[in-house]
């Protein structure tokens, strides 16, 4: 019995040894997973960590690419940049156009009769055309026709200033030179009009060349300090010749 009793005890105690060690094993691997998992934590922040810096990087080198990519925004930036310049260097043009205008414009009004009777017609009230065109002999003759538009009746005398404009402001030549006696003051009742011939040649007659044609024809009505424009592109002078003559009552031609 005490053999028997001395087996099982060897076996128990060979069994017990064997669990300890299988779950020293086990343990051992838990251990392990853990640090492994631990590790795959690690691994992870510092994939997510070096996936951000490529990113960052990119960004990074975006930017620089934007900095030097920005040879396409820099080159964009250089053409504003340019184009502003090249905008601002128009300025100066627009600034002399203006005061080749305003040149114009007191060429033209000084070519104007001066008129200081109180019911002289002014600009805004008259409507401005021009007349059928009469060419003959070589000449060419257009009424410039003024209408009264106001409520009341007004006067024009003498001769209007006329001269032709390009689409700069420019003037064409020069203000047309006045043909004729003065004539008298000529009264517009409400609707009524009043006419000055207008007389160039036709080309080929004289050596002298043809002005450009005109994008407007600018006017001052007798002792008027305005101006009235009108779009055309008629006359267009020839041989040096561009004559205006005194107002008279009616519609010309």
């Amino acid at each position: 019995m005490s053999h028997q009793t001395g087996l099982r005890r060897g076996r128990r105690a060979a069994t017990a040894t064997l669990i300890a060690a299988a779950a020293a094993v086990a343990l051992t691997a838990c251990d392990a997973g853990a640090g492994t998992q631990g590790a795959g934590s690690g691994s992870g922040a510092g994939s997510s960590a070096s996936s951000a810096a490529p990113s960052s990087a990119g960004s990074s080198a975006g930017a620089e690419n934007g900095g030097n990519g920005g040879s396409g925004g820099q080159d964009a930036s250089q053409s504003a940049s340019q184009g502003a310049t090249q905008g601002t260097s128009k300025a100066p043009a627009g600034a002399g156009g203006a005061t080749v205008a305003q040149t114009a414009s007191a060429r033209t009004a000084a070519s104007a009769s001066s008129d200081t009777s109180a019911n002289r017609c002014t600009a805004d009230e008259l409507g401005l055309r021009l007349g059928r065109e009469d060419v003959g002999a070589g000449n060419i003759h257009i009424p410039l026709v003024f209408t009264n538009k106001g409520k009341s009746a007004c006067t024009l005398t003498g001769f209007p200033g006329v001269s032709l404009i390009q689409r700069d402001g420019q003037m064409i030549g020069k203000p047309a030179t006045r043909e004729g006696a003065a004539g008298k003051p000529v009264t517009l009742k409400p609707g009524g009009s009043a006419y000055a011939v207008l007389h160039t040649i036709q080309d080929g007659l004289k050596d002298t060349p043809c002005w450009k044609s005109p994008y407007l024809l600018q006017t001052y009505p007798p002792g008027s300090k305005e101006a009235m424009t009108l779009r055309t592109s008629s006359p267009r002078v020839c041989g040096g010749e561009f004559t205006v003559t005194a107002l008279e009552p009616g519609t010309g031609l």
